[in-house]
């Protein structure tokens, strides 16, 4: 096919893109939040068992700029947002990209409950132009009216997966039945915010107060899709030094690079104070203000264009 052609059918997906980029940025704007840039290239991202980063002359290619926006909201930035660039290795198919966007803000203040609220509040008001009323997935319609559903990973185990997931974790299936039984399940009508994850993957979120089997963390679908992962952070600068000595560990049995230890932030967290944060996949959520079925639709060049 001429990609020229190619490119002009793309022209009603990269506008509505264009919009839903601005509304997402006007509405942090508009309540006095702080748009920042860190660096893409870092020289230790955030040890974590399941994302690899990409190697960049001696450093790495962010996976998140979570470590960085983290070090300025203990400088004493208590609102921050930033629309950044990317990367992950191995990381290509119908719902992935190498390099993909990433919206990511911070709170002071505030925990997960609040930040879900906002989460929800930013979708609605950041869509109503690029997708008026409702998101669309496999040619379904979602509602987008308040009320979203909130279900605890224990209860959407109870629900729709044929093990508890207690039973999952002993069995270390959990992330095979999430993906099998349980995503393909969520925001179907309405997004769903699935919230308290097991301990075992609270990676930087603060366990839960009263209930240290869980973390104060949801993540948002829609569709079945995950759209946006956030949490209550975890302030302690010892106890993050363990999980990440942990994931390291872990990625060492697994033949991954190793990391050095982000020692600036770990300093920083001291400072850090009482916070939530979210990351969101803007181009994910591109893809529902359209109804496309594949990432590539939203992204003027996927890697294969290039």
């Amino acid at each position: 096919m001429d990609y020229h052609f190619y490119l002009a059918r793309k022209s009603q997906a990269l506008r509505a893109r264009a919009r839903l980029t601005q509304s997402l940025r006007a509405y942090f704007i508009n309540r006095d939040f702080l748009e920042v840039e860190t660096p893409l290239r870092i020289p230790a991202p955030a040890p974590e068992e399941h994302i690899e980063a990409i190697p960049a002359d001696g450093w790495f290619l962010q996976t998140s700029p979570e470590l960085c926006m983290k070090r300025l909201l203990a400088a004493g930035y208590p609102r921050l947002f930033q629309i950044s660039k990317c990367f992950r290795k191995a990381e290509r198919g119908r719902l992935h990209l190498p390099e993909f966007t990433m919206l990511e803000w911070y709170v002071a203040g505030f925990d997960y409950q609040k930040l879900m609220a906002q989460c929800e509040e930013l979708i609605r008001s950041a869509a109503a132009e690029s997708a008026p009323g409702s998101l669309k997935r496999s040619g379904r319609s979602i509602s987008l009216t308040p009320g979203w559903e909130k279900l605890s990973v224990a209860e959407a185990f109870a629900k729709y997966a044929p093990v508890s997931m207690e039973t999952a974790l002993a069995q270390n299936r959990f992330d095979e039945v999430l993906v099998e039984h349980v995503e393909p399940r969520l925001g179907a009508v309405k997004p769903t915010f699935l919230y308290d994850y097991p301990a075992s993957l609270a990676a930087l979120a603060k366990l839960k107060d009263g209930h240290p089997a869980v973390c104060e963390r949801f993540e948002l679908y829609i569709g079945g899709l995950e759209i946006a992962n956030g949490f209550s952070e975890l302030t302690d600068a010892a106890e993050q030094r363990q999980r990440f000595d942990e994931a390291l560990k872990k990625r060492a049995a697994k033949h991954w690079a190793s990391y050095d230890m982000p020692e600036k932030f770990l300093q920083a967290l001291d400072a850090l104070p009482p916070c939530a944060g979210a990351a969101l996949g803007v181009d994910r959520l591109a893809m529902l203000c359209v109804g496309a079925d594949k990432i590539d639709d939203v992204v003027a060049f996927a890697p294969e264009d290039l």
